[in-house]
């Protein structure tokens, strides 16, 4: 098989191609810009561009499939060369369909938690010695990309994103999985780029729930009431609602309690213990028992930047989180809080995608940062310009988060000189954001603090 990315640096794309490539596939691909990680890894496979830019000479037909990022536009000249020679062009979320439509697929959506819960499956699968196929949105620990696919695997574990597939597949990702398991997470608003209305995106997950594969099983979340009503109008599938598993905070250290038994787990908060419960049941459809479940689950340290551990000392832990929808953000603020009651909590977030920066939905903020004791919120005007989006200001975030003393700064130094200020006796750190507050190393600086 030949196949060609348009636009191979993407996080997903460039993961996919190397996957294809250790297949056995003859890959290649293209894109205007390329950066690190993506750079490295490519070249690590000698599918790195001889240079940059887009390149339609390259486009033939002995091409067998041409696979579009979201990245590419729709006048790209290696597409419309594709096009105009009649190639069969896919995104990415049909092809890893076509390359798993023999295998027992499992897929895990949901507004937020579903890159972590993903990472659960996939690390029991791993430490049983079970062999699967998967993609998921962030590199695992013990994990060398974030797709793999092979010939012999008779699972297949997929994070199911309701973004859009490519520029001229504006179906949500997770529409062509067709899974023989599914599981959802939780309904927040999100996407208000792509989903202007509650009630268009909800039906998103009414529409990916009517793809699971007749007599299959959908794992849900059972107080989000949207999932509920979806659960209830389903035909053919069996519907297992989950919970919190029980479980208790032992200085510091949640502990699952099962039957007889505790197990010590080095993840906590709520929306982790509810994710790892559904973990649970995904696992019990592939024939993994609870016991083997929470045995292989205590040494699971989560998804990177989902509640990661950058840096700790005696009197101060200091995590990195992707949480930036106001579901999540809440929920990370929350489980901080109630994880260490006796220390005060820093929480810094980011305002950096569509929706965040929209003033429109800025509102959906209220109240998410309440049980943070330092609350800081970081925007830079010049991405509003970058997404041709209408100016926001201070007065704007303040209005919209409706909380005491909120901080609320524009500039990357300002920021990195107000948290150098803090006092980091007995608090902890929250940094949470889906970018890096216009170009700070975070890392450094969090050993730069500590």
């Amino acid at each position: 098989m030949r196949v060609h990315f348009i636009a191979i640096g993407g996080s997903a794309m460039h993961n996919l191609a190397i996957a294809l490539h250790l297949k056995g596939f003859n890959v290649s691909g293209s894109d205007d810009e390329i950066f690190e990680p993506s750079k490295s890894r490519l070249k690590k496979h000698g599918l790195l561009p001889q240079k940059e830019g887009w390149q339609p000479e390259l486009i033939g037909s002995d091409i067998d499939a041409i696979i579009l990022g979201m990245h590419a536009r729709k006048d790209n000249p290696e597409l419309l060369k594709a096009q105009e020679l009649g190639l069969k062009i896919y995104s990415y979320p049909e092809y890893l369909y076509e390359q798993t439509k023999d295998k027992k697929r499992v897929v895990i959506g949901g507004s937020h938690g579903k890159t972590t819960t993903t990472a659960m499956v996939m690390h029991v699968l791993k430490k049983l010695n079970m062999d699967f196929d998967y993609m998921v949105g962030a590199q695992l620990e013990g994990f060398d990309t974030m797709v793999k696919l092979t010939k012999e695997a008779p699972i297949a574990v997929f994070e199911g994103d309701e973004y859009l597939s490519s520029p001229i597949d504006l179906t949500p990702k997770f529409h062509w999985y067709k899974p023989h398991v599914a599981m959802l997470t939780g309904i927040a608003w999100d996407h208000m780029n792509v989903f202007p209305t509650w009630e268009n995106y909800i039906s998103q997950f009414t529409i990916f729930a009517d793809s699971i594969e007749s007599e299959g099983t959908l794992i849900y979340f059972k107080d989000d009431v949207e999932l509920e009503i979806i659960a209830r109008n389903q035909n053919n599938i069996q519907s297992i609602p989950y919970s919190t598993i029980e479980n208790k905070n032992i200085n510091g250290q949640t502990v699952v309690q099962w039957g007889t038994k505790d197990y010590p787990m080095e993840i906590f908060g709520n929306h982790n213990l509810q994710n790892l419960n559904g973990a649970r049941l995904v696992c019990n459809q592939l024939d993994i028992d609870d016991e083997a479940f929470l045995m292989a689950m205590q040494s699971f340290k989560g998804a990177a930047k989902r509640l990661q551990l950058l840096e700790k000392n005696d009197n101060c832990n200091i995590y990195l989180d992707f949480a930036h929808s106001p579901s999540k953000l809440k929920a990370t603020v929350t489980a901080m809080k109630q994880q260490f009651e006796d220390r005060q909590l820093i929480a810094v977030m980011e305002l950096h995608t569509f929706s965040s920066l929209n003033k429109d939905f800025l509102p959906q903020y209220k109240d998410t940062m309440i049980e943070a004791d330092t609350a800081i919120v970081f925007f830079n005007p010049e991405v509003l310009k970058h997404k041709k989006l209408p100016e926001i200001n201070k007065e704007d975030v303040v209005s919209a988060f409706a909380q005491k003393g909120l901080q609320v700064i524009t500039e990357s130094n300002e920021l990195v000189d107000c948290l150098k200020q803090q006092n980091y006796t007995d608090t902890n750190l929250l940094i949470m954001t889906s970018g890096n507050f216009s170009g700070v190393d975070i890392k450094q600086l969090a050993k730069e603090l500590i």
